[in-house]
């Protein structure tokens, strides 16, 4: 019998192949990844430092263990080259792989920013646990870190660097940190709790430059202002991985296009997790993730299932000020109701007809999600 092969060994990979095992435990099983393969929680990087985790601890299992775990090959460093759907074959090297079912669970790449300088390689970026210990490794000893990007991760990063005590500047071209997702009133609050802990605003410009220094790096920004790094991260957002399934002409548009039950256009191809795009819909967030994988592993196993997803609101690490966030989906229609005061902002997306379609609560307001979220609607039903 010809293994289920799945693609990646993030939090997609390593659910879908843990909720299978709870359903189908003699299958032939193998997983392949492209870094070094453990098993960890990859939203704790960007609250390591305040945890005191070394990122050898942040691991929770080797690649051995999970392989005997799940009673599977799991494959490291390894890196498939093409799919041949026809055939049910992937390519990796010289090496042809056969498979039975196909999950494609990629991940995502951090975007990179087109940014001028002598220093433009040097910027880093934190996608992975190999990622985050290269980090940690260049950060030690140093005292000033440039975040490009004041999204969700940026601020998560801010938060925790300043908490640790590095001099951080953040820059982004939005008016306020987490545009996306908070409305003024709820970025204003956030912008001004982490500025208390010591963290520097540059908004409204972005990264143009960066340059090597005498000490460090000079980071040149639009509006004509230079700050001095030591170390340069940027935070400006992911991309799905793609590549793989277009060149096996498999339809992609944002990310790789899947139905309800996760299949591809090809036969016996799956795709989920931050590379897939379900109904228009890319959410590259852990619990729609683990809603996905148990859907999914009900398909591998023989019983088709459809994938449904709640509301699922989501926790910014930011303890500087605690945030939830569930945005309206887009396209709602409706108006922002916010209640401010000097530690919390409740924001609510409210209908015409008074449905509550969307909340985003900072600081004390927080402790209202458990009374808010059952009143959201499902995002997908």
């Amino acid at each position: 019998m010809e293994p289920i092969v799945i693609i990646g060994s993030g939090l997609a990979g390593y659910n879908t192949a843990k909720e299978l095992r709870k359903l189908d435990t003699a299958t032939p099983l193998t997983l392949i990844s492209a870094d070094s393969g453990p098993f960890y929680s990859k939203p704790m990087l960007s609250n390591a430092l305040a945890s005191k985790k070394e990122p050898a601890a942040i691991a929770l299992n080797t690649p051995e263990q999970m392989a005997a775990q799940l009673n599977a090959a799991v494959r490291v460093k390894t890196r498939v080259d093409a799919v041949d759907t026809g055939a049910c074959t992937l390519r990796i090297g010289n090496e042809t792989l056969r498979y039975s079912k196909l999950v494609l669970a990629l991940g995502a790449d951090q975007i990179r920013l087109p940014i001028a300088g002598d220093a433009a390689a040097d910027i880093m970026t934190v996608n992975d646990l190999d990622d985050y210990a290269g980090f940690r490794a260049a950060i030690a000893g140093k005292k000033r870190v440039t975040i490009i990007g004041a999204g969700l991760i940026g601020c998560e990063f801010a938060n925790d660097l300043a908490a640790a005590g590095f001099a951080v500047d953040v820059v982004d071209i939005a008016a306020r940190p987490l545009g996306r997702l908070l409305p003024p009133e709820g970025g204003a609050l956030l912008q001004s709790k982490l500025a208390a802990l010591g963290v520097q605003w540059h908004l409204g410009t972005s990264v143009a430059s960066v340059d090597r220094a005498e000490h460090g790096y000079s980071v040149g920004l639009a509006n004509g202002g230079t700050l001095q790094a030591d170390i340069v991260l940027s935070a400006v957002g992911l991309k799905p991985r793609t590549g793989l399934a277009a060149a096996a002409d498999i339809k992609v548009n944002r990310g790789i296009v899947v139905n309800r039950r996760l299949e591809t256009g090809a036969p016996g191809v799956y795709a989920l997790g931050d590379c897939a795009e379900i109904e228009g819909l890319v959410m590259p967030y852990v619990m729609p993730i683990m809603h996905a994988t148990r859907a999914l592993a009900q398909t591998l196993a023989g019983k088709p299932a459809a994938v449904s997803f709640p509301a699922m609101p989501v926790m910014v690490k930011t303890p500087a000020c605690p945030t939830i966030v569930s945005p309206p989906a887009a396209g709602a229609e409706g108006s922002w109701q916010i209640e401010a005061t000097a530690d919390g902002v409740k924001s609510l997306f409210v209908a015409a007809d008074g449905r509550l379609l969307g909340f985003a609560l900072n600081g004390n307001a927080t402790a209202e999600r458990a009374k808010l979220a059952p009143q959201l609607p499902p995002v997908l039903a």
